[in-house]
């Protein structure tokens, strides 16, 4: 059998160097076909020499001709483009088998829908996709006949937890509420008045997680777990009430559900993104994925705690966008990508990312979302506010 030929969204951030990562321990089963980076060249130039994938992707034509050219000294025959269209052309191809959807913010929305649109197995690890637009992307993948398995590694867990026909009612199921874990990042115990000093580093300082710098700071706010909440709506077709955020500590249960028997069903493993990438990849068989087996004489014990809405602010706005429904979602999460971009670049302070989301979430009424345009409407309007207000220092 020929390995299943893979398009790579995001291959230089984290859980795209994890996906080649399985890749390259089963060579015989995966090839990357396509890898799709923003600015790294360096890092993408290393994984074309070693993968040799037939198209390579970056961000602009200046980079991408920087990359053709050390492509062509370097003997590969990997051809490469630039830009968004060529992302979704990438994502939709009859040859392609699966798409790791892997590119962090909005910007995956198109190329995921693309790939839905073309009936792919689509190994969603964009949170932004079903946060923007999930009642497009959950008809897309019906309609197209597309699989759709969840990388994040909580709606992972909830995936391995539920059972194969939860597509029928989590109530039909028996399922009496998803239980969504999270670490609560770096600052879960630190004072609240001590908040207002953090920097960019200490943000980013994970304790449990390798990740990104965006995804780190939202962790740290717990924007990451309010993201998620909305989409375990949407993958689940949960009601915002069954969605429970459970904070622990030891990023050791992944998440879990409680049936209506009593029983709680559960994954755990240790914090290695190797896990849900290869279970997405094999399902519904499972693979080495090269990441420790977890030691419970180690772990020792399990700390659950109810969050607190007043230090994560912005898991509460979450909550409410989800209430509100529409574009409301779209334009939190594109608020939050300008107020995270802006605190990394040491133009905010920390608790001014949720006052800022909460500004512009008052700001701008929430519209239908009726089209792929309405949402992309909604997100280019609460950016385009957000970056005023952060400009006219509203948050300072």
């Amino acid at each position: 059998m020929s390995p299943q030929n893979i398009t790579v969204l995001g291959s230089t951030g984290s859980i795209g160097v994890s996906t080649l990562d399985v890749i390259r321990r089963h060579p015989e089963r995966y090839r990357a076909f396509a890898l799709c980076a923003h600015s790294q060249i360096d890092k993408l130039f290393a994984q074309c020499l070693e993968f040799k994938p037939q198209f390579a992707v970056m961000r602009d034509a200046p980079l991408a001709s920087a990359l053709a050219e050390r492509c062509r000294a370097a003997g590969l025959s990997t051809e490469v483009r630039h830009g968004v269209e060529s992302l979704i052309e990438l994502s939709a191809l009859p040859e392609v088998d699966a798409v790791m959807a892997a590119i962090v913010g909005a910007a995956g929305l198109e190329p995921t829908l693309a790939a839905a649109r073309a009936g792919k197995r689509v190994m969603l690890a964009n949170k932004e996709v079903l946060v923007m637009a999930g009642e497009l992307f959950m008809h897309a993948v019906r309609e197209h006949g597309a699989i759709l398995l969840p990388v994040d590694s909580e709606h992972n867990a909830i995936f391995q937890s539920l059972p194969a026909d939860f597509s029928h009612g989590l109530s039909a199921c028996g399922v009496q509420k998803i239980l969504l874990t999270a670490s609560g990042g770096p600052f879960r115990t630190v004072a609240l008045d001590e908040l207002s000093h953090v920097t960019p580093d200490q943000a980013c300082a994970h304790p449990n997680w390798v990740m990104g710098r965006k995804i780190s700071v939202d962790s740290a706010t717990m924007m990451n777990k309010g993201l998620e909440v909305i989409e375990a709506r949407w993958l689940f077709d949960a009601p915002r009430e069954m969605i429970q955020v459970v904070v622990h500590p030891q990023s050791v249960i992944h998440s879990a559900v409680q049936y209506s028997d009593g029983s709680v069903l559960a994954q755990l493993g240790n914090p290695d993104m190797r896990t849900p990438i290869a279970y997405a990849m094999a399902w519904p068989e499972r693979i080495a994925a090269g990441v420790e087996s977890l030691d419970l004489f180690k772990i020792a014990r399990l700390d659950f705690f109810a969050p607190d809405f007043e230090r994560f602010r912005c898991l509460q706005l979450a909550y409410d966008v989800l209430r509100e429904g529409g574009t409301a979602p779209a334009i939190l999460n594109a608020a939050n990508e300008v107020a995270v971009a802006a605190f990394l670049d040491n133009r905010l302070p920390f608790l001014g990312i949720a006052r800022l989301n909460d500004q512009v979430l008052q700001s701008l009424p929430a519209g239908p979302e009726g089209s792929l345009a309405d949402v992309l409407a909604a997100d280019a309007e609460a950016r385009q506010l957000a970056a005023h207000l952060v400009r006219d220092h509203r948050f300072a």
